[in-house]
């Protein structure tokens, strides 16, 4: 791209972002669809190239018609391995850029794979979309549940294949046990639970410096307030700050939070959440909870959500997992447990999508056109990033509470005390806190939940944490023109 055509696009870029748009106009698909010939190349730009960026690098290199043309991240540190890895694939070398306006402005792109913070996904998303471009994007799909619903009407509004980062959808086990469930031979389903025992050590404390000259801190920051930079930000450690990441809930958990829901008939948004919990065992910068508990309810059937990241034992040898408690037994992985039987029963897996794997599912889907070949359609990923943010809106607005008496304020739900105590447990005897010497959590307020208009009811303060304020020009519009 010339420096003319780079400062222009730049210019309408940020001129459409004031506007609620984002990306120019020009850019928006409003053609039908391209058809692929069968042995035409995907061109790629991978957009977040740390950790998970360097997974997406592989993956897609191992899709046979894949070239990666573009790679795309504030710090150009990252540049140089990904690089290798490209070359050594036998492709050529990719442009490497900071800024991802330049790789959507080029119409030799096809689709960008998104890898980066929590906090760029929806808009970078909603951005592609506008430029004709097909996504890839990482969980959660959003920071909060406007923009992941902003992210979905785009995809639709541009015709766009958007797949969602939970690759477990790809999984023909996980496809045959939801069958299993929902196919009532378990009778009822009582509770699905998440479990995200994921140790998660002090992050110390990080003191407050300029950036460093390698890394365009106002891009890394985006649609995030401004902040000053330290290094408990670039490039992990970002997952435990409101401003940027949703905590582990919104991390690791969210695949095990899309997993329950999946399992859950016709399930959106449920009617009621109420979450608990707070950052035990060590105080360092971090501000997002490393114990959490959080209880949707979807009428006959209950979400229930857990996060240790205190060293812990598992839950019926589930650490980083998922059970479904049903009339009839526990349905855990691939196996049914019967009641009154110590041998468990293996569920048949069952078919998934097209294409090899959750990218090779992805470039299959780009391929045909069919939004339905998808394994994990923006949407499925929209609905599941909104209860991890619906669980951290009541945790945030939440009262500190002692844990001794045990609070009565969860009614009669006896499945959420059971889960309270054994989280006590965890922290008394499991990691040795003294809970009898006015230690306290934060028990969180109780959300009532619109699930068609995907809002708050009659709770304006939290119905404001829906969604959040952006710095020009990288703004999420309240919707879309």
């Amino acid at each position: 791209m010339s420096r003319q055509s780079r400062r222009t696009f730049l210019k309408r870029s940020a001129a459409a972002g004031a506007a609620g748009l984002g990306i120019c106009a020009s850019s928006r698909v409003t053609s039908a669809a391209r058809l692929w010939h069968a042995n035409e190349a995907v061109r790629v730009a991978v957009a977040g190239l740390h950790g998970r960026g360097g997974s997406h690098v592989a993956e897609l290199l191992s899709v046979p018609g894949v070239h990666i043309t573009y790679l795309v991240d504030p710090d150009v540190t990252t540049f140089a391995e990904r690089v290798k890895a490209v070359e050594a694939a036998g492709q050529a070398t990719p442009r490497t850029v900071q800024d991802i306006r330049e790789a959507l402005d080029d119409p030799n792109v096809d689709c960008v794979t998104i890898a980066t913070p929590n906090h760029w996904h929806a808009l970078m998303t909603i951005w592609a979309c506008q430029a004709g471009k097909d996504v890839y994007v990482e969980k959660p799909s959003s920071h909060n549940v406007h923009e992941g619903r902003i992210a979905v009407e785009a995809a639709r509004r541009y015709s766009r294949i958007v797949q969602h980062g939970t690759q477990s959808r790809s999984s023909a086990e996980w496809a045959g046990a939801i069958e299993f469930i929902r196919s009532g031979k378990a009778g009822k389903l009582h509770i699905a639970r998440g479990l995200c025992y994921k140790n998660r050590p002090s992050i110390g404390f990080k003191p407050m410096e300029v950036p460093p000259a390698e890394l365009d801190f106002n891009l890394w920051l985006g649609p995030a307030p401004d902040m000053p930079f330290h290094r408990n930000l670039v490039h992990y450690n970002w997952h435990w700050f409101w401003a940027t990441g949703n905590g582990d809930i919104g991390n690791q958990g969210v695949h095990q939070m899309d997993i329950a829901r999946w399992g859950i008939p016709g399930a959106t948004l449920p009617k009621r959440v109420v979450s608990l919990g707070g950052r035990f065992g060590y105080e360092d910068q971090g501000e997002t909870a490393n114990t959490q508990l959080a209880f949707f309810d979807y009428g006959e059937t209950q979400l229930i959500f857990e996060v240790r990241g205190l060293p812990s034992e598992g839950l019926h040898g589930q650490r980083v997992g998922n059970i479904f408690h049903c009339e009839e037994g526990m349905v855990i992985g691939n196996q049914f447990y019967p009641k009154g039987s110590d041998r468990p029963e293996t569920i048949p897996s069952a078919p998934r999508g097209p294409g090899n794997g959750h990218f090779g599912n992805f470039i299959a889907a780009v391929r045909s056109r069919r939004q339905e070949d998808l394994n994990a359609d923006i949407l499925e990923g929209h609905y599941s990033s909104a209860l991890c943010h619906l669980a951290n809106i009541s945790l945030r607005l939440g009262e500190r509470v002692p844990f001794r008496p045990r609070t009565s304020s969860l009614g009669d739900n006896e499945a959420a005390y059971e889960a309270l105590a054994r989280m006590e447990e965890h922290l008394e005897s499991g990691n040795g806190l003294k809970l009898d010497g006015g230690q306290t959590y934060l028990l969180g307020r109780t959300l009532h939940i619109d699930s068609q208009a995907e809002t708050i009811v009659d709770d304006s303060q939290a119905a404001s944490l829906l969604t959040r304020r952006y710095r020009e020009p990288f703004v999420v519009p309240e919707k879309l023109a």
